[in-house]
């Protein structure tokens, strides 16, 4: 609440510069914000008397939004890349696939390898298992796994995320 919003009777003033007025009725307070061509801000309701402060609300709202704007542009969104393989693949596209999921993990995104089954392929899911586990081990150096090799429907995933530093 700002200016002529406050209907206390008595607030607790706090001065431009940050020293303790002490205990006004509002009006005074308000006057006094004039004086210095402030605003009069709420900044405790729930204290007994409420505390108001001396300050440039504009300003105050900028500094706000400028700090928040701040804060999101240093924020990292992870995401989850996704790295599919076949139970009978190839060596050489199997290395490949691990390549891929490496660069994925050293940008620091978490990385979802799965086997896909089709047809007949889901009775040998033994193989699909194999492979992941040799996904694990050639992932080791840079991720960690995070969720372990679970069967899901016609799929076979396991979740990893990358190594802290």
């Amino acid at each position: 609440m700002i200016n002529e919003e406050i209907r206390d009777k008595e607030v607790r003033l706090i001065g431009p510069d940050g020293a303790q007025l002490g205990v006004v009725s509002s009006k005074e307070a308000l006057s006094m914000a004039d004086e210095h061509n402030l605003d009069l801000v709420k900044i405790a309701p729930q204290a007994k008397p409420p505390v108001c402060k001396i300050m440039d609300y504009g300003k105050y709202k900028f500094e706000l939004a400028k700090r928040e704007k701040e804060q999101r542009k240093n924020q990292k969104v992870i995401d989850v890349k996704e790295v599919r393989l076949s139970p009978n693949i190839d060596e050489h596209d199997f290395q490949t696939k691990v390549n891929q999921g490496i660069k994925f993990l050293k940008s620091g995104d978490k990385v979802k390898v799965s086997v896909r089954f089709r047809g007949r392929e889901i009775t040998h899911s033994a193989s699909g298992k194999e492979l992941l586990l040799r996904v694990k081990d050639a992932m080791a150096e840079v991720g960690v796994v995070e969720k372990d090799i679970k069967l899901e429907g016609r799929s076979m995933a396991m979740f990893v995320s990358p190594k802290k530093a």
